[in-house]
C-alpha cells in the first residue's frame, strides 16, 4: 500500500471507526461467521475496485474470513477514508492501495497493483477494474481473464450492459446493483440520506424552505428527493423519460425542464449517470449563489470544462466548495470537485444499508466459484434465492417475523381456477 503512516492515532481511529461499522451491520456478520467456518473462498485471488470506507472494510474482513487473498482500491479518489486504509492494512493484514485525493495518474497505477494478482474474482463499483481488463485485451496485451466478476453500481451496469450488446463482453458479470436488497435499499435509503448529508456538511445550508432540483427520477432521484423534501424543500424533478416523470408527479413533485429549473432552483443534484446534465446552456440562468452538486459514479454530470471556461475566477471557500464568479458577479458554489458528493463531503451510506449491499458480493462471490462453468459472457441478476435469503437475514436481525402461506394458500395460488 502505498500510505504514509505518519501516525499511530492515524490507525487507532481507523480501528475504532470499523469495529462501529461492524457492530451494525449484522446480515454480513451472520454470513462471514459461515465463511469462517465452510472458507468457499479458500485460495482465490480476488481483486476490488470499490469505496474504501468502513463499511467496505466490514466486505474485505469477510472475503478474508472466507479464505480469500483480497486486493482493495479505490473506485473514486475523493471517497477513502485514509484512516479505514491504515487500519485495514496494518491492523487486518489485507492489501489497500488507495489515497484520499489521489491523482488520476496514482488512481490507475494503483488499479494496475490489484490486477498483478491475476483475480479469478473482480468486485466493482463503476466498471473500471473490468475496462481495464478489456482494455488490455483489445489491446492486445496477455491477459488472464477471471472467473467472473461482480458489479456494485447503477453506473457501472450501464457499462457492462453496452459492452454485452456490441458482443464484446469477455467474461460473466454478477450485477448486484439489480438485487432487489441493494438498489432499494442502497439507491432510495443510502444515497438519499448520505447525498443530503454531503451537501450539509460542506456547506452547513439550511434545506428548509430551499428550491432542491433533483435531476434523475430514478431509485437514487427518488431516495435524495423524498430526503429533501422531509427536511422542509420545495422540489423539482427534471427527467427525460415519461414514465418517471410521470410518478415523480404523483409523487407530488413539480416537474419541468432543466431550463425552466435553472432559472428557480438553490441547489441542484444531478443523479442520472449520463453526461453533462447541467451544462453551459445552465449556467447563465443560475441564480446567485446556486449551489450545484453530484450524486452520479462519474464526475461527467455537471460540465465542469465548461464551467472553467466560462466563469471569470474561481476559488475554495472552504474545502470541498469552489465558488466559480462570472463577469456579471454571479457565484456558483460546486461540492466536491463534481465527485459523488455522499462520499466527497460526507461518509458514503450508512453501515445499515451497506449491510444489504455487501451481503450481496459476498453471496455472489461464492455463487461464482459453485457456479462459474455454467454461466456465459452475460450480465447476470443476483439469483432471486440469495436476495431473498438477504431480506430473511435483515428482518431476523431487526427481530421482524413475517407470515408464510399455507399449502391451501400455494395451492390456489399456483391454480388456474377462478374464486368462488
Amino acid at each position: 500500500m502505498q500510505f504514509d503512516i505518519r501516525e499511530k492515532k492515524l490507525r487507532k481511529i481507523g480501528k475504532k471507526r470499523i469495529e462501529w461499522a461492524l457492530n451494525r451491520m449484522p446480515v454480513l456478520e451472520q454470513i462471514r461467521e459461515r465463511f469462517k467456518k465452510e472458507k468457499p473462498l479458500k485460495g482465490l485471488n480476488i481483486g476490488a475496485c470499490l469505496h474504501i470506507t468502513t463499511e467496505t472494510a466490514a466486505l474485505a474482513i469477510t472475503l478474508k474470513a472466507a479464505g480469500a487473498h483480497a486486493l482493495f482500491c479505490a473506485s473514486n479518489p475523493l471517497s477513502t477514508q485514509d484512516d479505514t486504509a491504515a487500519s485495514l492494512v496494518f491492523d487486518y493484514g489485507i492489501e489497500v492501495f488507495a489515497i484520499n485525493a489521489e491523482n488520476t495518474k496514482t488512481y490507475y497505477e494503483h488499479i494496475d497493483s490489484v490486477l498483478k494478482i491475476n483475480p479469478e474474482i473482480t468486485l466493482d463499483d463503476g466498471a473500471d477494474l473490468v475496462s481495464t481488463i478489456h482494455k488490455r485485451t483489445a489491446s492486445g496485451k496477455k491477459v488472464t481473464l477471471p472467473l467472473a466478476s461482480t458489479e456494485e453500481t447503477t453506473t457501472g451496469v450501464i457499462r457492462l450492459k453496452a459492452l454485452q450488446k456490441e458482443g464484446q463482453l469477455l467474461y460473466p458479470i454478477i450485477a448486484v446493483n439489480d438485487a432487489y436488497t441493494k438498489h432499494f435499499f442502497d439507491n432510495r435509503y443510502g444515497t438519499g440520506q448520505s447525498t443530503l448529508d454531503g451537501i450539509i456538511r460542506a456547506t452547513n445550508k439550511l434545506i428548509a424552505g430551499t428550491t432542491v432540483v433533483i435531476c434523475g427520477y430514478g431509485w437514487c432521484g427518488k431516495g435524495a428527493a423524498r430526503k429533501a423534501c422531509g427536511l422542509g424543500a420545495n422540489v423539482i424533478v427534471c427527467e427525460v423519460d415519461h414514465l418517471k416523470g410521470l410518478e415523480a408527479v404523483m409523487d407530488g413533485f413539480r416537474v419541468m425542464p432543466m431550463r425552466k429549473a435553472a432559472e428557480i432552483g438553490d441547489i441542484f443534484i444531478t443523479l442520472t449517470g449520463d453526461i453533462n446534465v447541467i451544462s453551459k446552456e445552465h449556467f447563465p440562468l443560475l441564480k446567485d449563489k446556486a449551489i450545484i452538486c453530484n450524486s452520479g459514479h462519474f464526475d461527467v454530470e455537471i460540465n465542469i470544462k465548461a464551467l472553467e471556461k466560462m466563469a471569470s475566477s474561481k476559488r475554495d471557500v472552504k474545502p470541498l466548495v469552489t465558488e466559480y464568479t462570472f463577469k456579471n458577479k454571479k457565484r456558483i458554489y460546486l461540492l466536491g470537485k463534481g465527485r459523488l458528493v455522499n462520499l466527497a463531503c460526507a461518509e458514503g451510506h450508512p453501515a445499515e444499508v451497506m449491510d444489504l449491499s455487501f451481503a450481496n458480493q459476498a453471496l455472489s462471490c461464492e455463487y461464482i466459484v459453485k457456479n462459474h462453468t455454467k454461466l456465459e459472457k452475460k450480465v447476470y441478476k443476483v439469483p432471486d434465492e440469495i436476495d431473498n435469503k438477504i431480506a430473511k437475514l435483515k428482518l431476523e436481525s431487526m427481530g421482524i417475523k413475517i407470515d408464510s402461506l399455507t399449502k391451501e394458500q400455494k395451492k390456489y395460488l399456483s391454480s388456474w381456477e377462478e374464486g368462488t
